[in-house]
């Protein structure tokens, strides 16, 4: 038999190592689960931004098509009003989609709007159409249209006449900061006169260099500067509120965003209210 001596604190650290390890690991996962709490993953930052669903741009058409041949009728030929919906309506369906023309009168859509839209299942969404008829004023019809496994668009049952979507009062924007600088009030001021009257080539003098603007169809003469004030957009954007006239004699209070840069010792127009670069989402 052989007697090796081995220091204390190894025999002491063998017999407490297992224990060691279960409280480090316990310690980790109590850090991990705090840290989770003040400070929690983003899920997918990188990589992982879920897409806006893409429009049925058909579908809407579909349910705006089925909507004016709705709401169009006449008192004295309502078989019209029924072959016009016939390839939309199902079996089990009344003929015009249940719609029945009066004894008198007649009925004629002028045009017609997608205002709102609300996914069901899968393929299935219901439409808000706005038309705006002869007779009626302006009505909002809810259409629901489906998408067939073959891909092929499909009314589904019969439509609903609702009310116009929520919506307040508009509000002027009110706690802006004023611009108190009168070279920037000039420019925008000298700017707009020359954007709202179409002069391209006055306006180019106050652009920035790669600026592009659209300039209106119908020219206005500017009537003067009601209020500039610092834009909530934030940066160097201006909120301009201006009082114009068209050639008819029709009066507007028009309101415009400005986005300026200074270049030097001058401010430069970097863009007017819409970039005509950017495309429709």
């Amino acid at each position: 038999m052989t007697v090796t001596a081995k220091p204390l604190w190894r025999l002491r650290l063998a017999r407490e190592l297992p224990r060691y390890l279960v409280c480090g690991l316990s310690l980790a996962g109590m850090l991990a689960s705090v840290r989770f709490a003040i400070a929690p993953p983003q899920s997918g930052a990188v990589s992982a931004r879920v897409a806006a669903p893409v429009a049925d741009l058909a579908a809407e058409g579909y349910a705006q098509q089925f909507a004016r041949a709705y709401l169009t009728w006449e008192s004295g030929d309502p078989e019209a009003h029924r072959v016009a919906l016939a390839t939309f309506i199902g079996p089990g369906m009344e003929p015009g989609a249940g719609l029945q023309p009066p004894a008198s009168g007649e009925e004629q859509v002028q045009w017609t709007e997608i205002v709102q839209e609300r996914p069901v299942t899968a393929g299935e969404h219901v439409y808000t159409v706005a038309a705006q008829t002869d007779s009626a004023g302006l009505v909002y019809l809810s259409v629901t249209i489906a998408r067939t496994p073959e891909g092929a668009l499909q009314l589904v049952g019969y439509p609903a006449l609702v009310g116009a979507p929520d919506s307040v009062p508009a509000n002027a924007e009110a706690g802006l900061r004023e611009v108190d600088e009168p070279a920037l009030a000039a420019v925008v001021e000298r700017a707009l006169r020359n954007y709202l009257a179409s002069l391209g080539g006055e306006l180019a003098a106050d652009l920035a260099a790669g600026a592009h603007v659209s300039l209106p169809a119908r020219p206005l003469s500017l009537e003067g500067l009601q209020r500039l004030d610092w834009s909530p957009e934030g940066g160097d954007a201006v909120s301009a509120v201006v009082q114009a006239e068209d050639a008819r004699g029709v009066r507007y209070t028009l309101a415009y965003t400005l986005d300026m840069t200074r270049v030097a010792d001058r401010w430069e127009v970097a863009a007017i209210q819409v970039d005509p670069d950017t495309p429709a989402q």
